[in-house]
């Protein structure tokens, strides 16, 4: 009866020793996933922040591009009416000149 005892208390023992190793690699592997989820979200953040960096700086140069675009738009367009109009101004000149001289009234005033 002494030696059952004895191994039932050595058991028990053993079970307790087991039940703390237990315990603790428990433990241990949530510290272990509470880093890693840590860890994940911090990269999570970073790839946003990143990526929002990207695309404003992606953004921001189509909006360059764009921008460089109208304004060489802008200045053909006006260089064509600026064109257009010393065309226009000798076509009226040509006219009168020539209404001017077709006519011997005006041409005798």
């Amino acid at each position: 009866i002494k030696n059952a005892l004895e191994s039932a208390e050595a058991a028990k023992k053993e079970m307790e020793n087991l039940t703390a190793d237990n315990e603790k690699l428990l433990k241990e592997a949530r510290a272990e996933r509470d880093a890693m989820m840590k860890e994940a979200r911090e990269l999570k953040t970073k790839m946003i922040a990143d990526a929002k960096e990207e695309a404003k700086v992606e953004a921001d140069k189509m909006i360059s591009n764009a921008q460089a675009a109208i304004q060489s738009e802008k200045k053909s367009a006006i260089a064509e009416i600026k064109s257009q109009v010393a065309s226009l101004s000798l076509d009226i000149a040509e006219k009168v000149v020539k209404d001017e001289l077709s006519n011997k009234d005006k041409q005798l005033k």
